[in-house]
């Protein structure tokens, strides 16, 4: 009886005997857990960043405009405009209509994820009254 099981397990790959629970369980990356999925890194991303290329990076200020300190105001305005007042912009949108990871930034600093130009440039002239108004604080 032992001559006949060899015989068909040598006829049949491994790949096909194998059992369902025996497959390999898919770890997720490192790197997935440093990226937020609504937009932004987290705090670990963050961490991480800082341990690879020596910088520390500051979560995106979400404060609503009256309660920002004049430092939160330029940071928040220099950000939009940086991101969302270049000429010409990185696609917003994926070939599944889905936002990418340039769009999502929007949400870790507070601001709705922009799926056309014009709400990506509605974005950066807030971007340019914040800083404007900090501006004027200065004085």
């Amino acid at each position: 009886m032992k001559a006949s099981a060899k015989k068909s397990s040598g006829s049949k790959s491994k790949r096909s005997i194998r059992k369902k629970s025996e497959r390999p369980v898919r770890k997720r990356s490192t790197k997935a857990s440093e990226k937020d999925p609504k937009g932004g890194l987290t705090a670990a991303g963050r961490k991480a960043f800082a341990k690879k290329q020596g910088s520390h990076l500051k979560p995106g200020v979400t404060k609503r405009a009256s309660e920002m300190t004049p430092r939160e105001m330029r940071r928040k305005g220099s950000w939009a405009v940086r991101f969302y007042g270049r000429k010409k912009l990185p696609p917003l949108v994926d070939a599944r209509g889905r936002p990418t990871r340039h769009a999502l930034s929007a949400h870790a600093w507070g601001e709705p994820v922009p799926k056309t130009v014009a709400a990506a440039r509605r974005i950066a002239a807030k971007g340019e009254r914040l800083l404007e108004r900090y501006r004027r604080s200065q004085k």
